[in-house]
């Protein structure tokens, strides 16, 4: 099988022919950089530096698929969010004062996809489709409702706002949702093969489970089910709380990362959705041995993970050996 049918056939509940490797979040490190001779902050910025960074998960590190954008901020900054810059190390992300207080309509622009860094993006996956064609899925990003809403109102506003007085975040979770739909398609569009949703903010180590059912499934449904294509839904931290509400979301793949025990979620999320996660990004890939790294991706596919991946974004600086190895046990897993 080729990548992209390996990866559908998991989806569809069929058997590959091994187990597929790609992540879900960012996957460029420095070595990948030098290697395409792709640099940040122009990977961050340009569409062709951004495809070639991309590129790099298969070329490089041999994984199943590969994905755009490596940060969370292209939303919110044509939202009117004020940007820090990642320079050539770090990645963009979203500065204060947010664009919005409580008692403010949130409004989406009618020129919303052709605002600040989304059109290059959008460049990004249609050089990767000219590319790859129909060999190797491309993933395209794009931030979950409720932690967008979260950037338009400021995170502390926005988190005591879920307990004091939730029926406001209500217009800007709407507005967010309808801003992800809108680039969602565009990706789709532009070559997109699946579609990551990443609500970050959603997570029950952040706020309530019954909070994450009033106020963010909901949406993440709609947006879900606005998406034509696959569809993978992370959430940061460990979701074992709203594994019941997570499985019905719509989401073809929950993307877990470590914390997170597949047993349990499985138990509650019923046996759909395809779990995707595996091993721990800040200490055991970007600081563990190759031996390590092994070890947990053995004890992942223990215990129901069906595509191994890193249980989060990547930490830029980690070492390529240790990358390889997943892609590695993944091959020998049939």
């Amino acid at each position: 099988m080729n990548p992209k049918r390996r990866i559908m056939a998991v989806i569809k509940h069929e058997k590959p022919d091994h187990m597929p490797c790609f992540a879900a979040n960012s996957t460029v490190t420095y070595d990948q950089m030098e290697k395409v001779q792709a640099f940040w902050p122009q990977g961050h910025e340009d569409g062709e530096a951004m495809a070639k960074q991309a590129l790099a998960a298969y070329t490089v590190l041999g994984y199943d698929a590969v994905r755009v954008p490596f940060d969370q901020a292209f939303e919110a900054e044509a939202l009117g969010c004020r940007i820090k810059p990642g320079g050539q190390k770090g990645i963009p992300g979203v500065d204060d004062p947010p664009p919005y207080k409580l008692e403010d309509i949130p409004i989406l622009p009618d020129n919303f996809l052709s605002r600040c860094r989304i059109p290059e993006l959008l460049r990004a996956v249609r050089i990767l489709k000219s590319e790859l064609g129909d060999e190797v899925p491309i993933l395209g990003g794009i931030v979950g409702p409720f932690s967008l809403s979260a950037s338009l109102l400021g995170i502390t506003t926005f988190l005591r706002a879920t307990i004091k007085t939730p029926d406001k975040i209500r217009p800007f979770i709407s507005i967010a949702e309808k801003a992800g739909s809108l680039l969602a398609k565009a990706l789709v569009d532009a070559g997109a093969d699946i579609i990551v949703i990443e609500d970050m903010m959603a997570s029950p180590n952040v706020i309530r489970a019954q909070t994450y059912r009033e106020y963010a499934q909901p949406y993440e449904s709609k947006e879900l089910e606005a998406i034509s294509v696959p569809k993978i839904l992370h959430i940061c931290g460990n979701v074992e709380l709203i594994g019941q509400w997570i499985g019905q979301t719509g989401a073809d793949i929950l993307s877990i990362d470590t914390k997170t025990n597949p047993k349990l979620v499985r138990e509650k999320c019923g046996e759909k959705p395809i779990l995707m996660g595996g091993v721990d990004t800040a200490t055991t890939l970007a600081m563990g041995t190759t031996e390590t790294i092994r070890q947990q991706c053995e004890k992942s596919i223990r215990d129901g993970i069906q595509i191994l991946a890193p249980g989060c974004a990547i930490a830029p600086n980690t070492p390529t050996a240790n990358l390889l190895v997943m892609a590695e046990v993944a091959r020998k897993t049939k």
